[in-house]
């Protein structure tokens, strides 16, 4: 059994508060330095650049709230468990992302529309330059660090955090080109600092997106993939005592399969030999997808007119 399905919630939630709050601090320093570095270095691109990763703030505290409510345990209110809290942190990472992709896309437009119509950018420094090399490092460094600990206790708000730092990478190796065209290239390549920072922010709305779509198909009760159903239905099939099966529903709530399903028994069996099948369907499903698998079976007699 793998280790992401016995860590127990107090160990997931710590795990996943270690790696954020890490990366908190990164950030914090890390926008400072860019913003700066824009300003004093005249860049529009690495100051975009800057405040996609102070966006990162508000993610981060996004991931250690939920991440914390999401850890409770099952309570009248929320008889499943509190799992969805961690899927709607997920949703509000890659809004957020949204919201930072058309701030960069809108000031960038602008400043290429202020150079068309003749107005001259001034030539970036290597101050700016030499921001965006330490950032492509930093950043996907955290981009590591971050994703391998949200796979370990799979949690998907840890994992799109990882992608959100991802992406500021990735908006650095944009804004290093950028700004090396338009110190190295002559002044009317000083353009392509603005057009690098339109790029990037095309390039976070599908980061986002791609955030967005899992998230907003869990909160609407969307089913796991085929695949896992697939799945799901050889373990039952496979079960001795079972006949056929019918009616299987399936659903996400946070890291937690919840799975529903009528199972066909033979009419003869008792009432204990039908729940023992029933037990091990159960069994054989959790052993798959961990044990904190939801797993509720409806018992019916097999009978041919059926």
């Amino acid at each position: 059994m793998n280790e992401q399905i016995t860590l127990t919630d107090t160990v997931r939630e710590k795990k996943a508060a270690r790696v954020t709050w890490v990366g908190f601090f990164i950030n914090l320093v890390l926008s400072a330095a860019k913003i700066a570095a824009g300003v004093v270095g005249r860049s529009s691109a690495m100051i975009a650049d800057g405040i996609h990763s102070l966006s990162d703030f508000v993610t981060d505290f996004i991931v250690i709230i939920f991440i914390k409510i999401s850890s409770k345990n099952e309570d009248s209110d929320h008889p499943y468990g509190h799992g969805k809290y961690e899927t709607f942190a997920t949703m509000l990472i890659s809004f957020a992302l949204f919201i930072v992709a058309i701030g960069i896309f809108y000031s960038g437009s602008v400043k290429i529309y202020e150079v068309l119509n003749g107005r001259v950018i001034e030539r970036p420094t290597y101050l700016a330059l030499v921001m965006a090399a330490v950032s492509i490092v930093v950043k996907e460094g955290l981009y590591w660090y971050t994703i391998i600990v949200g796979r370990k206790i799979n949690s998907p708000a840890v994992i799109a955090n990882g992608w959100h730092h991802r992406s500021d990478a990735f908006s650095s190796i944009g804004t290093l080109i950028g700004i090396s065209g338009a110190m190295f290239l002559g002044e009317r390549w000083r353009i392509l600092d603005p057009i690098t920072s339109v790029i990037v922010g095309l390039f976070i709305v599908g980061v986002a997106y791609k955030l967005a779509r899992p998230s907003i198909q869990e909160l609407l009760e969307g089913s796991l993939p085929k695949e896992v159903e697939q799945n799901i239905a050889e373990k039952i099939q496979q079960t001795p005592g079972v006949i056929a099966f019918h009616h299987l529903r399936t659903r996400k709530n946070g890291n937690i399969f919840i799975i529903d399903m009528h199972i066909k028994v033979d009419p003869a069996s008792s009432i204990v030999e039908a729940h023992d099948i029933a037990t091990h369907v159960e069994n054989r499903i959790k052993a798959t997808f961990g044990r904190r698998t939801r797993v509720n079976i409806h018992i019916e007699p097999y009978l041919q007119k059926n």
